[in-house]
């Protein structure tokens, strides 16, 4: 084995060979699914309220985003039965591969017009990212051993993926579908996650000691303990108590994930429609369509994640633990609400007006820092902290705080036509900077349950 991707070596020792090559087969992956994920995202919003003449779904705001947050609720829902299904079933490689199928499959599916195809659509994306997004993750933490070192940058560089396919995305498929067809933007989206399939199974090989580390954990697993409880296909359900205080502070984690992606998520409605509305997005002459927008917040992704997986590592033994980096991402989010409070005053202020683009980009800038103290982070420990027999689905449940998330968002967005831009703003901030008071007096006690896990 000596030589082989994932083998384990002294920390210096990792840190030289760099990441294992099977992390960048799963980068481009992740790049063209979050490419056509985030390029429909970006105008579906948009699409479902222009009236039925411009080709749009004509839904009222309220409506149009309780869907959109039902929609993204269900996104990152499924991802539990999608973890359960590869736990028990698929295997993770498998499970991404059916998941790709069905997205694909799904935004061919929205290039058509009638309702039914709509809902049909969305229907097969939310059933396909649920095998794919916790399985594709687990993939990534399967290519480390729990003490490897690399392990938090790696998923930075991950993370960084995400946002290559998230800003490209609404560039493409945005423009297409705003100013040339709606349905031509999802069908983009549909050839991108095709392109991220194709590589995905020709670098199937790279991925190997990610799916024999996998099957290895599964397998031990399947060896029931003396006095531990079994189901009548073999696994375990009984855990230590050891491991109960690691699943507690997943738990725990999940709570405060959700205000975080409750704030964070407004850019798919709230600060979309301010974008739209209330924006001043001429340059030059030229408008910027508003779908645009959404790849502010993935550009600063793209600029600062290398910048945040290398100070992780600088750091060394002063890095901050996982409740602390969630605290810091609470009070950023929180920030950036309260900054935009002033823009929201502005553009209140008489009909008709709009505020600088500005005050959305350092806004983004503000909430990029947060989510790159939290998002990757959680990822990051979520595989550390589940044990091995339950990881696809506690990466499911960590899903479910981002799809609990967005349905919170949609809701708040709903009273975008009815409630000042300021009260909406300022309610953000005050849940947000609150949630991280209250995280930071739990540090230690979240410590505690993670029994030495940083």
């Amino acid at each position: 084995m000596g030589g082989a991707e994932g083998v384990l070596g002294p920390a210096d020792e990792q840190v030289r060979r760099g990441q294992p090559k099977g992390l960048w087969v799963l980068f481009i992956t992740e790049m063209w699914e979050r490419f056509s994920f985030y390029g429909m995202r970006g105008f579906l919003i948009f699409y479902m309220t222009a009236s039925v003449a411009s080709g749009g779904m004509g839904f009222d705001v309220r409506h149009g985003t309780s869907v959109l947050g039902t929609y993204l609720m269900g996104v990152w829902l499924a991802a539990i039965p999608g973890g359960l299904i590869a736990d028990r079933f698929l295997g993770a490689y498998r499970s991404v591969l059916l998941g790709g199928i069905l997205i694909a499959l799904g935004h061919f599916t929205l290039a058509f017009r009638e309702l039914p195809f709509f809902y049909t659509g969305l229907v097969l994306i939310v059933l396909g990212t649920g095998l794919l997004k916790p399985n594709a993750t687990t993939l990534v933490g399967s290519l480390y051993d729990e003490r490897d070192v690399r392990r938090d940058a790696g998923f930075s560089i991950f993370y960084m993926a995400i946002n290559f396919g998230a800003f490209i995305g609404p560039l493409i498929a945005g423009f297409l579908a705003q100013r040339v067809n709606w349905h031509l933007g999802f069908a983009c989206a549909g050839v991108g996650m095709t392109l991220g399939l194709i590589q995905y199974v020709i670098g199937r090989e790279r991925l190997r000691p990610a799916i024999e580390r996998i099957a290895a954990a599964r397998g031990r697993a399947a060896a029931p303990a003396t006095g531990s409880a079994v189901t009548a296909t073999g696994a375990v359900l009984g855990f230590t108590a050891h491991e109960w205080k690691r699943i507690a502070a997943v738990f725990v984690f999940f709570l405060f994930a959700v205000l975080f992606w409750g704030a964070y998520e407004q850019a798919a409605s709230t600060l979309g429609l301010f974008a739209d509305r209330n924006t001043n997005r001429a340059i030059l002459g030229w408008t910027i369509p508003s779908s645009w927008f959404v790849s502010i917040q993935a550009l600063f992704v793209i600029v600062l994640a290398p910048v945040f997986a290398w100070l992780w590592v600088r750091l060394g033994p002063r890095e901050p633990a996982t409740p602390t980096k969630f605290t810091l991402g609470l009070a950023l989010v929180g920030l950036s609400f309260l900054l935009l409070l002033p823009a929201g005053a502005m553009a209140q202020g008489a009909e008709g007006a709009r505020v600088s683009m500005l005050w959305l980009v350092v806004a983004y800038f503000i909430q990029v820092c947060g989510e790159l103290c939290l998002s990757p982070v959680g990822n990051s420990v979520v595989t550390k902290l589940a044990p091995a027999r339950i990881v696809g689905m506690m990466m499911g449940v960590w899903f479910l705080a981002i799809s609990l998330g967005n349905k919170l968002a949609g809701w708040v967005a709903g009273f975008t036509e009815s409630v000042p831009f300021t009260t909406l703003f300022g309610a953000v901030a005050a849940v947000t900077l609150g949630a991280a008071a209250i995280l930071f007096l739990l540090i230690k006690p979240i410590k505690v349950l993670m029994g030495g896990v940083k």
